[in-house]
């Protein structure tokens, strides 16, 4: 809840944001589509610099504008709160509010962590990636069944009796409106991974296709089944791993009174009052290291994607200090819009993020090759329909293990925390809305993207307008030039590199942002509201891990350490939905499944012996 020092320091935060974003928002645009204007005035690394002010000022001004009161509604109907403390208090108060286990056992795994990459890199790498690949081995048919059971309880909430269900009370109204509640679902799950792999995942399938189909490499086959892969990988498989956490958090919370953590996915088997314990305290902990895994991974991921659309376009070289000044930057602003809360920073900059998303793609759609994405998308998607319970089911093969155990496992880390955000998000809404959004209006979106993209991708190359695999196979950011290479080949490619530039830092900034206010949530003691010294030090902390990958490398065996706590919330989604459904149906019966209701509302039709005979003339 806003104060009066609060609004006052927002309001000269905000008159320093707004010059600067101006400034070097003006500069960055000339350089970009009026390279000749500019000329000398701006060379090296200095590009590199204003781009980044340029962004960072500007999403911070968006975040600390004021809010009017009416905007957030009533105060007392977020869940997801802070609690505003002075400069003088943040310290007291964050130490007195902090889980000592959720607090201490994540920043000793990563000290270690980092203290054997710097004395032993090699054999910390070796050992993480040979656990790793035994694991997605081995341990594939546990993802493949758990993502399998997630998409057909999400499919049976959709038409079933218990899609019915309201989350609170009957007369509870959302606590968001409809185009809200969506934004900020589908911005806090997807991450900056959509912009990373969308022009480079079909590709890398259309150079080394998938077994399954065994079609010939760079054939026009391969194409098909390259889009029909990355639909299966980022479909609706992927968005099901997050409902089926979100929906058991989110019915316990509004309806049993339980609190709003991870943990509370165990509320049938250990009860609400037995939420205290130390298994519990144990989920939430490996819910904090997955998230802080899997984010800081991604912003070091990220930053060389970033850095390569500058290198791409100015020809700039940044050395070592370019990715600890991107990771910097973004991590000032996704602190501050964190610190702002959800009504102000987060719902904001998730706004900008689905506006920037819909710009980029009808830009995209302008100027490529619509009807070659149009009769390939449409293919795929038919051939994704047809093929959707074989893929799903199929197990073995390296090929496997790498991309498609992989996936699963790397959504199922990043579950927690995008499961408890939607379960936050959801109070008033339907079971049946919740899963709609969370997983069919998510996958939608998603699979625009990567048939506007990836098919995009596949023309170019095939039709030799541009080697992207080329570029890919000679650059040291592998898979992150990806999308500049395709641009350059394409009209109006200026403007669509700097919205994809935009785009990077937007969508990791809306997910760093969600899960450092979820994080810490959950490190806060039971039965108080995280502090703005809480929020902070965690978000200061997932931006210190990042940089730390970045120093002393191992960035690649942090991401194979985070996709590992997969494997336990894959095992942990399988027990929530266990536990959700015995409980409703010992508690929610006299519920109408869509079906019945369809049926209900047919014409009745008389049979033939309901019918008066005719009278005899």
């Amino acid at each position: 809840m806003a104060t009066s020092a609060e609004g006052g320091i927002g309001r000269v935060v905000a008159s320093v944001l707004a010059p600067l974003c101006v400034v070097s928002g003006a500069i960055v645009l000339s350089g970009f589509f009026f390279p000749a204007f500019v000329g000398e005035a701006v060379s090296g690394a200095a590009w590199l610099a204003l781009a980044l002010l340029f962004f960072s000022s500007g999403l911070g001004y968006l975040a600390v504008l004021p809010h009017r009161p009416d905007d957030a509604q009533s105060a007392d109907r977020y869940l997801l709160k802070i609690r505003q403390t002075g400069l003088r208090d943040a310290i007291r108060t964050f130490l007195a509010g902090q889980d000592p286990l959720t607090l201490g056992l994540p920043v000793v795994v990563f000290v270690l962590f980092f203290g054997l990459q710097v004395a032993l890199p090699d054999r910390t790498s070796a050992a993480v990636d040979a656990a790793t690949g035994t694991i997605l081995r081995t341990g594939g048919p546990l993802f493949v069944v758990a993502v399998f059971i997630a998409v057909c309880y999400c499919l049976f909430l959709l038409l079933g009796p218990w899609g019915d269900i309201t989350l609170g009370p009957d007369d509870t109204d959302p606590t968001y409106t409809y185009p809200t509640y969506f934004t900020l679902v589908f911005t806090a799950g997807i991450a900056a991974g959509l912009v990373f792999w969308g022009p480079a995942e079909a590709l890398f399938h259309y150079g080394d296709p998938p077994p399954y189909f065994g079609a010939t490499p760079r054939s026009t086959a391969a194409s098909n089944d390259a889009l029909v892969y990355s639909l299966f990988h980022w479909g609706v498989s992927a968005w099901s791993a997050y409902a089926v956490i979100g929906v058991p958090i989110a019915y316990f919370v509004f309806e049993r009174g339980a609190p709003l953590r991870v943990s509370t996915i165990l509320a049938p088997f250990l009860g609400v009052s037995g939420l205290d314990s130390v298994w519990s305290r144990l989920v939430d902990t490996l819910a904090v290291f997955a998230t802080i895994g899997g984010i800081a991974t991604s912003v070091a991921l990220v930053s060389q994607q970033f850095l390569a659309g500058i290198s791409f376009q100015w020809d700039v070289t940044v050395g070592g200090t370019g990715p600890l000044l991107f990771v910097g930057g973004l991590t000032a602003v996704f602190v501050l819009s964190a610190v702002t809360g959800i009504h102000r920073g987060i719902r904001r900059i998730a706004g900008l993020n689905v506006v920037l998303f819909g710009l980029f793609a009808l830009v995209l759609a302008a100027v490529g090759p619509r009807a070659f994405v149009v009769e390939r998308g449409t293919r795929a998607l038919g051939g994704y329909v047809v093929h959707f319970v074989p893929l799903s089911l199929h197990i073995g093969g390296e090929w496997v293990a790498n991309w498609t155990v992989w996936n699963w496992s790397w959504w199922f880390s990043w579950a927690p925390f995008a499961g408890l955000f939607v379960a936050a998000l959801s109070r008033g809404r339907r079971v049946r809305t919740v899963v709609f959004t969370s997983v069919v209006a998510t996958a939608a979106a998603t699979a625009v993207w990567f048939l506007l993209l990836g098919g995009t991708s596949l023309f170019v190359q095939q039709t030799g307008r541009a080697d992207i695999l080329g570029a890919i196979a000679g650059s040291s950011a592998s898979e992150a030039v990806a999308g500049f290479a395709l641009f350059a080949s394409l009209p109006l490619g200026r403007l669509l590199s700097f919205l994809f530039l935009a785009l990077i830092v937007v969508f990791m900034t809306t997910s760093a942002d969600t899960s450092t206010l979820v994080v810490s949530l959950l490190a806060t003691r039971r039965g108080q509201v995280p502090s703005t010294g809480s929020v902070v030090f965690w978000g200061v902390f997932q931006g210190a891990v990042a940089t730390a990958v970045l120093l002393v490398g191992g960035a690649g065996t942090l991401q194979a350490l985070a996709v590992l706590t997969g494997g336990p919330f894959a095992v942990i989604s399988v027990v929530a939905v266990g536990g959700l459904t015995l409980t409703w149906y010992r508690h929610e019966r006299g519920h109408t499944s869509v079906l019945r209701r369809g049926l209900d509302r047919l014409p009745s039709i008389q049979t033939h012996h309901d019918v008066d005979p005719p009278e005899e003339k």
